[in-house]
């Protein structure tokens, strides 16, 4: 029901009693009042809500003095005179009216949350006396300045100057050294003050939309370690990314959202995870080179030890192949000497009888010889050149030409056995070797 003045009976039948000591709150919004003076009779009033009407003053609540929560939330007031004896008053909700001034608050000792946002007021003044006051909200008001009205306010929790004239902060906010929310949002700061250091057990600070165009204007953030959400945007530094990451670096790792958006761990504590992780990085890279060269002076070593042992076997071969040449060459010369020796013995008369043994022994002695696998080459060719010489007979020719065809042969597929043996013995210490060595044999290698 619309009303303009405000009566007792209308009171009482909203509430359904007849005794005006009983009413404890009263819920009057959006009824176009323009007068309340009737409600001084209710003594016993604690909560008033008078939303959405057109009251000018609160003169009409003057006796009201129990009143411990009031809302006047837009209706058409200029001031604030009728509340100075509301002493018990813990909150106060005023905004959106036409308040010029906030002089009427100074004797609301009791005040704990003072919110006068959207009004015309110019200047903060009067709080010094309200001790216990710990939410502020002035936002939308035509402020230039806040100056030291909260220097004396130890219990702040919540300060709102939003959509203000703010230029600059100053050392006005040193004393609020329980200041968790701070929003000054659409001002034209510049710079946040070096002071904000001292409010230790901030959590959430908006200086959106001011004209902070410098790092060094941002440097304080850094020594609030309970900051956890911090909004910059629409400054010139937050107006590129690569700005923005600047000011990331500056953030302590308690932060947890930023400019609106939540922060990883990775990009919030970016300045220090970045050096860790490049530290982490370069010990694991440095102990990978090091295993790598450890691995590789091994498997040299290694390579080396078993070039050498096989350099050593080779030589050893030589030798004795060598010393056995020296021996059947040593051999084959005192048995020439003994040939010679008996011929010239024997004389002429007896060279026929020398050279049918020598074609009975001849047979015999090659193939042995052939069969031979320490005979040399040059005692081969030396032993069939002679016997080519002095051999008579198709049957003794034959047989000596199929020995010699048949003793290369074996001889060659000595040879080839050797070589063969060789290759897999090669392959064999290639495939003993350990996996590192596939890096300077050509092979894949072991190693990311």
């Amino acid at each position: 029901m619309a009303m303009n003045s405000l009566t007792v009976e209308q009171v009482l039948k909203e509430k359904k009693t007849h005794d005006l000591d009983s009413v404890k709150d009263l819920d009057l919004g959006c009824k176009s009042l323009t007068d309340v003076s009737c409600l001084s009779k209710f003594k016993n009033l604690e909560k008033l809500d008078l939303r959405f009407n057109n009251l000018t003053d609160l003169q009409g609540l003057k006796s009201c003095v129990n009143l411990k929560w009031l809302s006047v939330v837009e209706n058409k007031l200029q001031s604030l005179n009728g509340i100075e004896g509301l002493t018990k008053l813990t909150v106060l909700n005023a905004g959106k009216n036409k308040l010029k001034s906030m002089n009427e608050i100074s004797s609301l000792v009791n005040l704990r949350a003072l919110i006068l946002n959207d009004n015309e007021i110019s200047s903060i003044c009067k709080l010094g006396l309200l001790k216990d006051l710990n939410s502020l909200v002035l936002s939308r008001n035509p402020i230039t300045e806040i100056g030291d009205s909260l220097s004396k306010l130890k219990n702040l929790s919540k300060i709102s100057l939003s959509d203000c004239r703010i230029k600059a902060i100053g050392s006005s906010l040193k004393s609020c050294s329980d200041l968790k929310e701070l929003r000054l949002a659409n001002n034209e700061i510049q710079a946040l003050p070096a002071e904000l250091s001292l409010n230790k057990r901030l959590l959430n600070l908006d200086v959106g939309n001011n004209v902070i165009r410098s790092l060094s204007g941002l440097e304080v953030l850094g020594t609030l370690s309970c900051l956890r959400n911090l909004n910059i945007r629409g400054n010139p530094i937050s107006d590129n990314e690569k700005s923005a990451k600047k000011v990331r670096k500056l953030l302590p790792p308690s932060v947890n959202v930023f400019n609106a958006k939540p922060l990883d761990k990775g990009s919030k504590n970016d300045k220090h995870t970045r050096f860790d992780a490049d530290d982490e990085t370069l010990k694991s890279d440095q102990s990978k080179e090091a295993k790598s060269k450890k691995s590789s002076k091994r498997n040299k070593s290694e390579e080396e030890e078993e070039e050498a042992n096989n350099e050593e076997e080779r030589k050893s071969k030589k030798k004795k192949k060598s010393k056995s040449e020296s021996n059947l060459d040593q051999a084959l010369t005192t048995e020439k000497k003994e040939e010679r020796k008996e011929k010239k013995r024997r004389g002429n008369n007896d060279e026929d009888a020398a050279e049918k043994k020598q074609k009975r022994a001849t047979p015999k002695e090659e193939l042995e010889a052939l069969d031979d696998t320490e005979t040399s080459f040059a005692e081969l060719f030396s032993r069939d050149s002679v016997s080519k010489g002095g051999g008579s007979g198709d049957g003794n020719e034959k047989k000596r030409s199929g020995a010699k065809e048949t003793g290369v042969v074996r001889v060659i597929d000595n040879k080839k056995k050797k070589k063969k043996t060789g290759s897999n013995q090669s392959k064999s210490v290639v495939s003993e070797l350990p996996g590192g060595f596939e890096i300077g044999l050509g092979g894949e290698s072991k190693w990311d």
